[in-house]
């Protein structure tokens, strides 16, 4: 449930879920609030007086004049909410205007998705079967198929999979009195017949599940549904343990030449899919073996290393991966927590850096079936393109570094506890105003966080737009380290990790490089194909990260284009989205052929436009501020 709180006197209304904290509706709404413990309630500085409504208080009560800290107040109703002014050491009242900020609206997920039916590509048949006699001796394999067709004119009469089926077969029918659950595989064409892939004794139908997995470089995120209902059950995530031998892909294709390497990082990825397997079916009370389907995806790398293919010619040109259609595969075979019969399957990937995951991405999102033209982006250490609609569509991949998930920036961290995730500064005392995961003292700076101080100290004049310090201004917050010049977020006494934590000018240069190679790989996609930003009709952000994202703030810094605010669209995991989707709608699932017939490579490092637009987004938001101008009618003159 939703509520509308209004801050005086800046006379700004946000809606916000039920409960959320008071302070972090402040920031989302552009409000300022002196506050630099990032929510923990030790700074004491968050002061604020609620006019009318119902508030939460977890911490101390309000005062004698009615204020309380904003940090230690959830929202209960509708508030009014009044924040006193920001005085300056002669008593004069320093005004603020309130900051224009916006999430990227992911509006009905129904206008993206669309609706699906529930027809999962898996299904469970209880049947009885009449036993053999002498007068009836018909092999127990015809039997059970004879009884599997009854009723269905037109269909063919399914296989089986495997020998071991007709192994167990005789054992299981008699044991279980003739009465048994068939696991069957839909075909992969409406045309093909459905497999029988297992037979259980007694009536499991009542237990029929499957997993949905993205296979992320970083994390592995996967979703348990009950295929009979279509209703998503539980959900875990787990970072990728093969993060121990290098945080980026091309580290991993390294690692994987070495004597053993492979088997390492197959291992390990299987590893941290049972943990997330294991996750979900506690959550549930099931076991493991209960699941009948496991639908997955990820980028081209992490597809072949879990299969342990060699990945080394995925990065050497011309780039070839070894296939895009992954075999449909045992997920026991590989040590994935399973019935021994479950399938698992990965989605198709385009090229060596163009992935399953952005496959189901596009599919789940339905540019294969819109007329819009539209610009699929997917931000991470590689930042993955897609532009076109029903009639074509065009790819690319660039390599935008770790900066957006923490890599590379002196005090970067993942989005964990005590992350600075939204910011804030006063233009005139330029005191910050700092939020953090779960309103802890500030350990750290996540990618949200990142794009919210940069665009922050841009607009406030304390860096310029190559991403250098203001010498000129005379601030204690404002001082030179080892790497520069710097602005401490937060004093040592008020981390959480006991020593100052602070943004310097090589942090804003791998910033600055990661959005520039994002920004240019749009760039010249999109005049590869005789486009500009102004045709695009929808621009869709994908993954985890979009969420966290003030659309505001990205377009200050250059890392989206400056179009119209209503294009754009948030999908979020849209590879987890994809599998979620084909994993309850054959139909659906059949669909992501025509998605990968229809997606069309190109290769932005061979393209030479590339590297002159990598070259003029080196700049925050660009050197060319034409493509940028409502920024440009807020940055200092």
């Amino acid at each position: 449930m939703t509520k509308e709180v209004h801050f005086l006197p800046d006379d700004v209304k946000i809606t916000v879920d039920d409960n959320e904290n008071l302070l972090a509706a402040a920031a989302a709404a552009g409000v300022y609030i002196h506050a630099y413990c990032g929510g923990d309630g030790v700074c004491g500085k968050c002061k604020c007086k609620i006019e009318q409504g119902e508030a939460g208080v977890s911490g101390p009560p309000a005062d004698k004049d009615g204020f309380r800290l904003a940090c230690q107040t959830t929202v209960k109703g509708d508030l009014v909410v009044s924040v006193p002014e920001v005085v300056s050491k002669d008593g004069r009242a320093l005004k603020r205007k309130p900051k224009t900020t916006r999430a990227i609206s992911a509006r009905s997920m129904s206008e993206l998705v669309g609706s699906w039916q529930l027809d999962p590509p898996v299904e469970k048949r209880f049947v009885k079967l009449t036993p053999p006699s002498i007068d009836d001796n018909t092999p127990d394999l015809q039997r059970l198929l004879g009884e599997i067709s009854k009723g269905c004119r037109d269909c063919a009469e399914p296989t089986y999979d495997h020998p071991q089926l007709l192994q167990e077969l005789p054992a299981t029918l008699r044991e279980a009195d003739w009465q048994v659950t068939v696991i069957m595989l839909r075909g992969k064409r409406s045309e093909e017949p459905d497999r029988i892939i297992a037979v259980e004794s007694g009536d499991t139908s009542d237990r029929l599940y499957g997993l949905a997995v993205d296979i992320g470089t970083t994390t592995i995120s996967g979703l348990l549904l009950d295929l009979n209902s279509g209703k998503v059950m539980a959900e875990a995530s787990a970072y990728n343990e093969q993060i121990r031998f290098g945080e980026d892909v091309i580290s991993r294709i390294i690692y994987a030449q070495k004597p053993g390497g492979l088997e390492d990082l197959q291992e390990q990825v299987v590893r941290t899919i049972n943990k997330v397997i294991e996750n979900v079916c506690q959550q549930v009370i099931i076991s493991p073996s209960d699941i009948s389907y496991i639908m997955a995806a990820g980028n081209t790398v992490m597809s072949q290393l879990l299969l342990a293919i060699n990945p080394k010619y995925l990065r050497e040109a011309p780039y070839v991966p070894t296939c895009s259609q992954m075999p449909l595969t045992r997920a026991a075979a590989i040590g994935v927590y399973a019935h021994p019969s479950v399938r698992l399957f990965l989605y198709p990937s385009i090229a060596s850096y163009i992935g399953g995951d952005i496959v189901a991405g596009v599919h789940a999102c339905q540019m294969h079936k819109s007329p819009a033209l539209t610009l699929f982006i997917d931000i991470g250490t590689n930042g993955e393109i897609v532009v076109g609609n029903r009639d074509w569509m065009a790819c690319a991949a660039c390599s935008a570094g770790p900066a957006f998930e923490g890599g590379g920036i002196r005090h970067g961290m993942r989005a964990n506890t005590g992350a600075i995730e939204n910011f804030h500064i006063h233009p005139e005392t330029l005191d910050p105003m700092i939020v953090t995961i779960d309103r802890t003292k500030p350990a750290g700076i996540c990618g949200s966080g990142l794009i919210s101080i940069v665009s922050e100290l841009l607009e406030a004049g304390v860096i310029d737009q190559q991403g250098k310090f203001n010498r000129r201004l005379d601030h204690p917050r404002i001082r030179e380290g080892y790497d520069g010049y710097e602005y401490v977020l937060a004093w040592a006494g008020d981390s959480l990790i006991g020593e100052d934590i602070v943004i310097t000018e090589v942090d804003l240069d791998n910033l600055t490089r990661a959005k520039g190679a994002m920004y240019a790989g749009y760039q010249t996609l999109l005049e590869s194909v005789g486009m500009t930003f102004n045709d695009l009709e929808r621009v869709i952000l994908a993954g985890n990260f979009g969420a966290y994202i003030d659309l505001e703030r990205a377009i200050c810094i250059g890392l989206l284009p400056d179009i119209d605010r209503e294009k754009f669209y948030y999908l979020g995991n849209a590879s987890l989205t994809g599998c979620q989707i084909s994993l309850n709608d054959i139909n659906r699932f059949r669909d992501r052929v025509e998605v990968r017939k229809l997606m069309t490579n190109m290769e932005l490092s061979e393209n030479p436009q590339f590297m002159n637009h990598y070259m003029a987004a080196l700049f925050l938001p660009h050197t060319d501020m034409d493509q940028f101008p409502t920024v440009r009618e807020k940055l200092p003159s």
